[in-house]
C-alpha cells in the first residue's frame, strides 16, 4: 500500500488537473513569451503533462532548465530541477530525484525564496519517507509546515498536513495521523477545494486496523474526487490500495481487476515507485487462491523492482548528496560570518577614520586659535610700547 502527496512548485502554484484549453491556450503563450515568461511557460507545459504524459513533461521541463542557465533565470531553473526531481521519484529513480531536489533546494536558499524552500523541503520529507528514514522525513515536513504556516498558505498547509500524517501512519501513530488527515480535508473544504488524498489515506488507516469495509468506503469516496479532478496518480493510488483490500478480504476477481488497472495506468505514466506495493499485492491474490507458482513468479518481479527502487546503492548516494548539502551549508555559513567580520572591520575602520579626522580638525581648530591668540597678545604688547 503506497501513499504519495505530490508537491510541485511552480510559479507557487500546487499542480491540479488541465483540460485541453489549458494546453491550448499554453501552446499559444510559448509561441511569443521570451525569456523568464518562456521558462515560466514551459515548466506550465510540465505541470499540465505530469500526471497524462510523463515523458512529454520531463521534455518541456528539460527545455526550461536549459533556457534559465542560458539566461541565468535562478528562479526558473530551480523550478525545473524541482519539477525533474517530481518526475524521477514518480519513476522510482529516488536517488537522482533528490538530487534535484537538493540543487533546487540550494538555489531557492540563495534566493531566500520562502516558498520554493518550503515546497522542495517538503519533496525531500517524501524522499526519506519511501526510505523509511522516518527521523530525516520528519525534520523536512515538519520545517516545510512550519513555513507554510508562517506564510499563511492555507493551500500549501493542507498537503503538508497530509504529508504529517502519513508520516505518524507509518509510525502507528494512528490517532495525530487521523488528525493531520481530517485537518487537511476540512480545510480544503472550505476552500472550496477538491481534494482526494486525505480520503485515500484515511481509508490506509482503517486498513491496517483490519476494518476493511471502512477502508473501501473512503477508497471508494477519495477515487470518485480523484477522476473527478483527472488525477491520474491519486487514482493510481487509490486502485493499488483498493486491490490490496480486496485481496486480504478473499475477494480475488475484484483484486485483480483493480491490481490489472493500477499496474497499466503505472506503466502508461512511467510511475514505477506503486510497482512493488501493486506486485506484491497480486503475489498476496495469488497466493490466497492457491495458485502458488503465479504467486513465485510475481513475488521474483517484487525483489528485482525493490532492489532496483529502494537498494543500498541508492541510499548510499543518497547519503552522499546530504553529506555534500550539509558540507556547502556549513561553507555557506562561514562565508556569512567571513562577510560579516569584513563589514565589522571596515565600520571599525571607517569609525576609526572619523575619530582620527575629529581629533585633527579639534587640533587644527585649537592651533588657529593658539596662533590667533598669540598674535593678538602680540599686538597688544606693541601697542603698550
Amino acid at each position: 500500500m503506497k501513499r504519495i502527496c505530490i508537491v510541485l512548485i511552480v510559479f507557487g502554484i500546487w499542480a491540479t488537473g488541465f483540460t485541453q484549453p489549458k494546453i491550448d491556450s499554453l501552446e499559444k503563450a510559448l509561441e511569443t513569451a521570451r525569456g523568464d515568461l518562456k521558462v515560466k511557460t514551459l515548466n506550465e507545459f510540465f505541470r499540465a503533462y505530469h500526471d497524462t504524459d510523463p515523458v512529454k513533461a520531463i521534455e518541456y521541463t528539460r527545455q526550461a532548465l536549459s533556457l534559465a542557465t542560458e539566461i541565468d533565470d535562478k528562479k526558473g531553473m530551480a523550478a525545473s530541477y524541482n519539477n525533474l526531481g517530481v518526475a524521477y521519484r514518480n519513476q522510482g529513480a529516488l536517488d537522482k530525484s533528490l538530487e534535484y531536489f537538493l540543487i533546487s533546494l540550494q538555489i531557492y536558499t540563495k534566493l531566500e525564496n520562502k516558498e520554493g524552500i518550503a515546497a522542495t523541503k517538503s519533496n525531500i520529507g517524501n524522499i526519506y519517507s519511501f526510505k523509511k528514514d522516518y527521523g530525516q522525513a520528519m525534520k523536512y515536513f515538519e520545517d516545510s509546515h512550519q513555513q507554510f504556516v508562517e506564510m499563511g498558505d492555507q493551500q500549501k498547509m493542507i498537503n503538508s498536513m497530509n504529508n504529517l500524517g502519513n508520516l505518524h501512519s507509518d509510525l502507528q501513530l494512528f490517532e495525530q495521523a487521523l488528525k493531520y488527515y481530517s485537518e487537511a480535508y476540512q480545510l480544503a473544504e472550505k476552500r472550496g477545494e477538491v481534494f482526494a488524498d486525505p480520503l485515500n489515506n484515511i481509508g490506509n488507516l482503517y486498513f491496517k486496523q483490519g476494518n476493511y469495509q471502512r477502508a473501501v468506503e473512503y477508497y471508494q469516496k477519495a477515487l470518485v474526487l480523484a477522476r473527478k479532478k483527472n488525477d491520474n496518480l491519486v487514482t493510481l493510488n487509490v486502485l493499488s490500495s483498493m486491490g490490496e483490500v480486496y485481496a486480504r478480504a478473499g475477494q480475488f476477481k475484484n483484486a485483480q481487476a483493480y491490481l490489472d488497472s493500477a499496474m497499466t495506468l503505472s506503466g502508461q505514466m512511467q510511475a514505477f515507485l506503486f510497482e512493488p506495493t501493486i506486485l506484491k499485492s497480486m503475489a498476496l491474490n495469488y497466493s490466497k487462491q492457491g495458485k502458488m507458482k503465479e504467486a513465485y513468479e510475481t513475488m521474483l518481479r517484487y525483489d528485482l523492482v525493490k532492489e532496483k527502487i529502494y537498494g543500498e546503492e541508492s541510499s548510499r548516494k543518497i547519503a552522499q548528496m546530504e553529506i555534500a548539502l550539509d558540507l556547502q551549508e556549513k561553507e555557506r555559513e562561514i562565508e556569512e560570518v567571513k562577510t560579516k567580520a569584513e563589514i565589522n572591520a571596515l565600520e571599525l575602520q571607517k569609525t576609526r577614520m572619523i575619530i582620527t579626522i575629529t581629533i585633527l580638525g579639534l587640533a587644527v581648530v585649537l592651533g588657529g586659535f593658539n596662533l590667533f591668540y598669540s598674535k593678538r597678545r602680540s599686538i597688544t604688547a606693541v601697542k603698550r610700547k
